[in-house]
């Protein structure tokens, strides 16, 4: 009796919480170790849970178990449930805070919660007044506890402000906004971070050399990513909250309706980076299963001004092109896949031919880059403004040279063969995977194979690879074997020279910096009018061109490589044998 003599009359001077009588009687914790934790938990104004576990007299999965014994509770890893999928709102934020708990589920009139605690008698009276709900307890250890707590109490605004960073300067007059939409009050202290973010993300892009931005939802999370050198990488996982304001956002300085969900929709916008730059973006949305995926290309005006020997022609395919645009009636088509370099090419094609005694005309979808002294047409296909439309309409304007942005069916085809063939030159673009296929596709559209051999006077395939960076490129040794099946003649292997490979360092991407073009240029050549005109197929023309000197894409490619400018691998990456 004398042992629990003191324990008595302690007792009576300090009254221990319930988790401490629990630890006393377990063994874990002595009385007196127990009532200086209390005391100063006191003069702390802390909790007595959290004072026990910042003095380290008993560890958070030693708490855990006893307390599950004593209570008879489940024992649960906090760390094994995807924060994410946890119910929102059905408890207040602040009671969670003050006593470090987590809602887990709602099953009937009964919550779910995760606690260290189980004892906290004044937590169960304030969850059950706010929520109108009885609580069954699950037990956590607090470390794990107060880390998911404090993660769930970051607000939205925060979350953006940790992506955006406290340094970043906002200046939202650099983004042009149409007069139309100045009313919109978007000065809203929730929609600031929003329109920050956006604004870091764009000069972000910029300055990676991204030529894509990519905002996606999902259900839990939302990412975007950037296509720099033709290769996405995430960049920031904004919190889901802020989609629906920042669709929103983009959508009002890209002058599309906000209140239309449902169905793509198609814009463009200005970033002013500088008191002489600007940057042009073309932003496309699409609604997906947990809001709009929105991408915006982003559109140098200065890569028009580049010139042809930045886009990487070699010697003789610069030559055979520059033949070609200097005729004065015909069509030139430049063929590709999306992304491939088609459009840059088409306007460095039109910067050179841009002369104060030229009329050139062009109608896009839309026009991506603004040219002076080109009169550039939007294409709107709801008021009625089809590219066949505009070409008809530019034949009654005496143009000398028209650029159709895609021929997609057979009238645009049409009356761009007739304007080719009545004194214009005319250069547009197809998605076709090579030069020769060009032809057969323009078969399979239904335009007559005498159309296609008295218009057409070159086909430029083209792809981009990514380029090896100049500071860091290494050689590398590839049997010559691999060498053999890659397409390279056996008398190009001489020793002359060695393929470089991507080492990687501060100044790159993974060992590649920007990108260089790969062209298959294909002039049409009498024989492969002849081939034309008997409906021959695209064996029969490419087998022609071999003949006539011209490379295939991947022999294009093969020779890059061997100039040491990419990879063999990137060249497999974009090629077919």
């Amino acid at each position: 009796m004398a042992a629990v003599e003191p324990f008595t009359k302690e007792s009576s001077t300090v009254a221990l919480p319930g988790l401490g009588r629990v630890l006393i009687s377990a063994g874990k914790l002595g009385q007196r170790a127990a009532e200086d934790i209390y005391r100063k938990a006191q003069s702390n104004r802390a909790s007595f849970i959290a004072e026990l576990m910042s003095s380290g007299a008993v560890s958070p999965s030693d708490l855990a178990h006893t307390m599950s014994t004593a209570f008879a509770a489940p024992l649960l890893d906090i760390d094994a449930v995807d924060r994410n999928r946890l119910p929102k709102d059905l408890l207040d934020a602040k009671i969670c805070q003050a006593y470090r708990v987590v809602v887990l589920s709602k099953r009937n009139n009964r919550l779910i919660v995760a606690t260290a605690d189980p004892s906290d008698q004044e937590a169960a009276e304030k969850i059950k007044f706010s929520t109108q709900l009885g609580v069954d307890w699950i037990i956590a250890e607090y470390d794990k506890l107060s880390r998911m707590v404090d993660a769930n109490a970051v607000t939205t605004g925060e979350a953006m402000d940790n992506i955006i960073g406290g340094d970043f300067d906002f200046d939202d007059g650099m983004i042009t906004a149409p007069a139309e939409t100045a009313e919109i009050n978007m000065t809203e202290v929730e929609d600031a971070p929003v329109v920050k973010f956006l604004h870091k993300m764009l000069l972000d892009a910029y300055g990676m050399r991204a030529s894509d931005l990519h905002f996606e939802p999902y259900e839990h999370n939302y990412r975007v990513r950037f296509r720099i050198d033709g290769e996405l990488r995430e960049i920031a996982s904004p919190p889901v909250a802020i989609k629906d304001k920042l669709a929103s956002r983009i959508k009002v300085i890209s002058r599309l309706d906000i209140s239309e969900k449902r169905v793509p929709q198609d814009g463009k916008m200005k970033l002013k980076i500088g008191p002489d730059r600007v940057i042009d973006f073309r932003v496309s949305t699409l609604p997906t299963l947990f809001g709009e995926k929105i991408v915006i290309r982003i559109l140098d005006p200065s890569s028009a001004k580049l010139g042809i020997d930045a886009l990487g022609y070699e010697p003789e395919e610069k030559e055979r092109v520059m033949q070609a645009i200097g005729r004065p009636y015909g069509m030139v088509l430049v063929t590709g896949p999306t992304g491939s370099g088609k459009t840059v090419s088409l306007y460095t094609f039109l910067n050179l031919l841009n002369k104060p005694g030229v009329n050139i005309a062009t109608a896009e979808d839309p026009s991506e880059i603004n040219l002076p002294g080109v009169n550039q047409v939007n294409v709107n296909e709801k008021a009625g403004m089809t590219f066949a439309v505009a070409l008809k309409s530019f034949l009654r304007q005496d143009p000398d040279i028209i650029m159709v942005g895609e021929i997609r069916d057979l009238e645009t085809a049409d009356i761009s063969i007739k304007a080719a063939q009545t004194g214009h030159l005319v250069l547009s673009t197809l998605h076709t995977n090579d030069a020769p296929t060009t032809l057969t596709r323009m078969r399979n559209m239904g335009i007559a194979p005498f159309n296609i051999a008295s218009s057409v006077i070159l086909i430029t395939a083209q792809r981009l690879a990514r380029r090896l960076c100049p500071a860091c490129k290494a050689l590398i040794d590839i049997p010559q074997k691999t060498l053999l099946e890659s397409g390279y003649a056996p008398e190009e292997l001489d020793g002359s020279w060695k393929p470089y490979g991507p080492v990687g360092c501060n100044a790159c991407n993974n060992g590649y910096k920007g990108r260089v073009g790969i062209y298959q240029v294909m002039p049409i050549s009498e024989e492969i009018q002849r081939i034309i005109l008997r409906d021959g197929s695209a064996l029969d023309i490419a087998e022609q061109a071999k003949i006539e000197g011209v490379r295939t894409l991947r022999q294009a490619g093969l020779h890059k490589v061997k100039l040491g400018m990419t990879s063999l691998e990137e060249v497999l990456a974009v090629s077919n044998e």
